[in-house]
C-alpha cells in the first residue's frame, strides 16, 4: 500500500471525509505514475466510495467508469460487478432509480455466473431499498429474500443482520407485525453475535413499536431498557428520545395495569 494510500485509510477510519478525499486522490496520482494497473483500480475504487459519501457524484463516478474501462480490459468479471452495483448505488443515491436499476440487472448478470454470493448480497439488499423508496413491495420482499439466501451462502453475519433489520423494519411499515417480528429478531440475534450493540439498539427500538402497538409493555419495556443502556455505553444520539419514550411507556404501563377490566351490562 502506498504512503497516500495508507493516509487516506487512516482518514477514512477515522471519519474525516474531505482528508480521506485530499489522500485518496494523491494515490491515484501515485498509481498512475508508478504503479500496476490493478494499483491503479483500487485507488479509483476508494476514491470513489469517499466521494459518493461525500455526495460528490460526478468525481465518483468517473472514478468507477474509469474502473470498469480498465477491468473490463483485464477481463475481471469480480471487480467488474462490484462497480456496477456501486454505480447502481451511486445512481439510486441521487434519485435516479431506473439508471440505478439497469446498473444493478448489469451486475447480476455480470456477478451471477461468476457465484460472487458476497456482492450479490449487497447488491439484492440495496436493490430492495430501490424497490421500497419507489412504493414496489412486492419486488422488495423478493430482493430482501434473495439478498438474505446469498448472506447465507458466504456466512455473512453482517449481511444477515442488516438485510433482516431492513426487512423487518419494511415488513413494519406494512403494517405486517408478525413477520416484522421475526426477522427483527432475527437481526437482533446476528448483531449479538457479533458484538454490534449499536445495531443490536436499532433493531430494539422497531422491536418496541411493535410490542407498543400490542400493548404488551412488558416486552416493549425491555427492549427500550436495553436500547438506553446500549446508548449511554457509546454516547448515541439516540438516548433522550430514548429515555424519554421510556419514561412515556412505563406511565402508559401503570395506567394500564390501574385500569379496570370492562364489565358486562345486563
Amino acid at each position: 500500500m502506498s504512503h497516500a494510500s495508507e493516509r487516506a485509510r487512516i482518514h477514512l477510519h477515522r471519519g474525516n471525509l474531505t482528508q480521506a478525499r485530499h489522500w485518496s486522490r494523491e494515490a491515484v496520482k501515485e498509481a498512475r505514475n508508478d504503479a500496476t494497473g490493478q494499483a491503479l483500480t483500487s485507488a479509483l475504487g476508494n476514491l470513489g466510495n469517499v466521494c459518493a459519501q461525500l455526495e460528490e457524484y460526478a468525481e465518483a463516478e468517473a472514478c468507477y467508469h474509469e474502473v470498469l474501462t480498465l477491468q473490463r480490459r483485464e477481463h475481471n468479471p469480480s471487480i467488474v460487478g462490484e462497480t456496477l452495483v456501486n454505480l447502481g448505488n451511486l445512481k439510486a443515491d441521487s434519485g435516479q432509480f431506473d439508471t440505478a436499476k439497469a446498473y444493478y440487472l448489469e451486475a447480476i448478470d455480470v456477478l451471477q455466473p461468476i457465484e460472487h454470493h458476497r456482492a450479490l448480497g449487497i447488491l439484492y439488499s440495496n436493490l430492495a431499498l430501490m424497490e421500497l423508496a419507489t412504493e414496489n413491495s412486492d419486488a422488495a420482499t423478493t430482493c430482501f429474500q434473495r439478498a438474505l439466501e446469498c448472506h447465507r451462502v458466504v456466512g455473512d453475519e453482517l449481511g444477515l443482520a442488516n438485510t433482516f433489520s431492513q426487512f423487518g423494519k419494511a415488513l413494519l411499515a406494512q403494517g405486517d407485525l408478525q413477520q416484522a417480528e421475526r426477522c427483527l429478531n432475527n437481526a437482533s440475534e446476528h448483531f449479538i453475535k457479533l458484538g454490534q450493540e449499536p445495531g443490536e439498539a436499532a433493531v430494539l427500538r422497531l422491536l418496541a413499536d411493535i410490542y407498543e402497538t400490542r400493548r404488551d409493555y412488558v416486552s416493549a419495556l425491555r427492549c427500550l431498557e436495553r436500547a438506553v443502556q446500549v446508548d449511554g455505553r457509546y454516547n448515541l444520539p439516540e438516548i433522550e428520545n430514548d429515555q424519554n419514550r421510556l419514561a412515556f411507556l412505563h406511565a402508559e404501563a401503570r395506567a394500564a395495569s390501574t385500569t379496570p377490566p370492562d364489565t358486562l351490562k345486563n
